[in-house]
């Protein structure tokens, strides 16, 4: 399976530079350099080539390569507009997705909670953090940029008395403008995942 992912970055590479927008550094938010285009991209310097994804010193895990590649692809020239935050459940095709995603982007954090809220400067400045709309519910609520062209609204709420916690994750209003929807479920399960690597 592995493989056949390799197989799809490069093919997902190829697509991408038969075709190369002019403006793609604007479209996605890049600095180029030639062929080189270089963003962060899920917490770590991202550079994308014809041959190749990196973050950091090594080659992108090949689910994290093909969600860059179609972040490359779609990247239109729209700018995000992060609110109004929208539900995952809210955008046009999502049903498919939307239980692998409650399950692997909100529940996987529900039982980091606290070391969440207590890492939260951390999290932002590794993920491009900001602060949330003010009127944002929740016990903690943050703001992160996987993808330069996409926002995270995470809405934290602890246990208490009543309760158990929970977590909510929402999207930027337009972020399905620069991904497909099974990739969109992928960016917010792989950003949870990068969340825990921060907070354990």
């Amino acid at each position: 399976m592995t493989n056949n992912y390799a197989k799809i970055v490069q093919d997902n590479l190829k697509k991408l530079y038969s075709n190369l927008p002019r403006d793609l550094d604007q479209r996605l938010l890049a600095t180029r350099e030639a062929d080189r285009f270089m963003f962060d991209a899920f917490g770590r310097p991202c550079v994308i080539t014809p041959d190749r994804i990196t973050l950091g010193t090594e080659t992108a895990p090949s689910i994290l390569g093909i969600l860059i590649t179609l972040y490359a692809l779609h990247a239109g020239t729209d700018i995000c507009v992060p609110t109004p935050f929208r539900a995952f459940k809210e955008f046009n095709d999502s049903m498919p997705y939307a239980g692998a995603f409650a399950t692997h982007t909100e529940q996987v954090l529900v039982p980091h909670v606290t070391s969440i809220k207590n890492s939260l400067e951390k999290i932002s400045s590794s993920l491009k953090g900001e602060n949330p709309p003010a009127d944002t519910a929740g016990d903690i609520s943050f703001v992160v940029y996987p993808l330069p062209k996409i926002a995270l609204c995470y809405i934290l709420y602890e246990a208490d008395e009543d309760f158990p916690a929970a977590v909510t994750c929402l999207y930027s209003s337009n972020a399905n403008r620069f991904m497909p929807m099974d990739g969109l479920a992928d960016v917010g399960e792989y950003t949870s995942k990068k969340i825990i690597d921060l907070v354990t």
